[in-house]
């Protein structure tokens, strides 16, 4: 069990990490798809900056519910902007798409594995403000 996680934990993390590149550096691939969202520049950037949370917080053991569930939102965006606005494929390639649907496929199981952990967590916020 403990290797699954640890190898669905580098999956999600490194998928979003080797992205970063193309987001900080202004790819014209990056660029184009975030204008078409209308959300260039800051959308990348923001969106980047979330990522590279994401990744940190999955490869530390004790965040890893945290950043299971900031990658799962994140792709589930990601995911979303494909089917309402940028199309499965882009540019004849459906790889963004796959890299986002292993990405969500990786935290929704650790956000399964970790569910304890974010119940209790939850309830401690809950506890919190009131």
């Amino acid at each position: 069990m403990k290797i699954l996680t640890t190898l669905l934990r580098l999956v999600a993390a490194i998928i979003m990490l080797q992205t970063l590149y193309f987001k900080f550096t202004a790819h014209p691939m990056s660029v184009s798809i975030f204008e078409t969202l209308g959300i260039e520049p800051y959308g990348r950037i923001g969106i980047g900056i979330a990522e590279l949370i994401a990744s940190i917080l999955l490869l530390i053991p004790k965040t890893t519910w945290v950043g299971s569930l900031l990658g799962f939102g994140l792709m589930a965006g990601a995911i979303l902007s494909h089917f309402l606005f940028l199309g499965i494929a882009i540019d004849g390639d459906a790889s963004l798409f796959i890299y986002a649907l292993v990405t969500l496929l990786c935290c929704a199981i650790l956000i399964y594995f970790n569910w304890k952990v974010i119940h209790q967590q939850t309830l401690n916020l809950l506890k919190a403000f009131n």
